[in-house]
This record gives structure tokens, C-alpha cells and sequence, in this order.
């Protein structure tokens, strides 16, 4: 795959996710002060709360991941000099 293609689904699927954890978490929001009836519990905040965070953190962390997949840095170049000296040395 391209790699301009990789980044555009990539940022595609990003702001995907960032619309969608913006949804439930204004959700949540709205909900905390909404009244229910006596038939239905009320929804304890500080669990709705972590039903949206974790899941937030965790689909973070699987874009950093991603993204550090896709783009790894580089590995810095042995400098010659290096490089002959440790081939000198090895016994034979």
C-alpha cells in the first residue's frame, strides 16, 4: 500500500474515532442531569465515566502504535571506524 494512502485512511480513521468518543462522552454529559423514573436505576457517573475513558485510552494507544508502525525511526548508522574496529576484533 502507498504510504500517502496508508496516511489517509489512517487520518480518516482517526477523526472516525475522535467524532465518535466525542459523541458518548457528550452523551454521558447530557445524561448526568436528565431525571428517571423510579422503575429505572439511576446510572452511577463516576461508571459511565470510566466506560468512556477506558476505552478511550485504549484506542489511543492503538493509534500511536499505528502510527509508530507505519513511520519507525530510523536506526542511526554504524560510523565506520566503528564498524572495522569491532570486525577487528573478533577472534578467529
Amino acid at each position: 500500500m502507498f504510504s500517502s494512502l496508508a496516511d489517509a485512511l489512517f487520518w480518516i480513521a482517526v477523526a472516525s474515532c475522535v467524532v465518535a468518543q466525542v459523541a458518548i462522552v457528550r452523551s454521558v454529559l447530557r445524561m448526568r442531569g436528565a431525571t428517571t423514573s423510579a422503575a429505572v436505576p439511576r446510572p452511577r457517573f463516576a461508571i459511565e465515566i470510566a466506560w468512556v475513558i477506558i476505552p478511550a485510552l485504549a484506542l489511543a494507544a492503538l493509534l500511536v502504535g499505528t502510527w509508530r508502525t507505519m513511520h519507525p525511526t530510523p536506526t542511526p548508522a554504524v560510523p565506520l571506524h566503528q564498524h572495522a574496529t569491532a570486525v577487528a576484533s573478533v577472534p578467529r
